[in-house]
């Protein structure tokens, strides 16, 4: 059996593996839900480039760019789930905020798929004017 067949056959180590990816991730559907539920129960970040963000956002995000993080702190909760999203599955930048906030003790989400995702469902997006004079 080859090497890959081998972890394949641990359960336990698979087990492991789909419980983190369902409790730090979030679906398109499962947000959708949660901002017209239970909105104030978690902070929606979104960690790509200004220009990205005021092109078009999830609705109630807020932004800081994933390189930002550390100076923007008090933008994220220790008791509250901070859910963050980039561009898509193949974006990292979601993943390097996650674990810089996870570095730091707060307790993250991500977004699976990013804003491309949530686009792909026709859910509501937000544009801003980059005039911020």
């Amino acid at each position: 059996m080859n090497e890959h067949m081998d972890i394949t056959m641990d359960t336990r180590r698979a087990h492991e593996y789909f419980l983190n990816e369902i409790c730090y991730s979030i679906g398109a559907h499962e947000l959708k839900e949660l901002i017209a539920n239970d909105l104030n129960s978690f902070n929606l970040i979104d960690v790509r480039k200004y220009e990205d963000y005021i092109d078009g956002h999830i609705p109630f995000a807020s932004h800081v760019p994933v390189h930002e993080i550390d100076e923007h702190l008090n933008m994220f909760s220790k008791d509250k789930v901070n859910v963050v999203y980039s561009h898509s599955i193949i974006c990292r930048k979601a993943k390097k905020a996650a674990l810089k906030l996870t570095e730091k003790g707060y307790p993250v989400k991500e977004l699976t798929g990013g804003f491309k995702a949530w686009k792909k469902h026709d859910f509501d997006i937000v544009k801003d004017s980059a005039d911020m004079g």
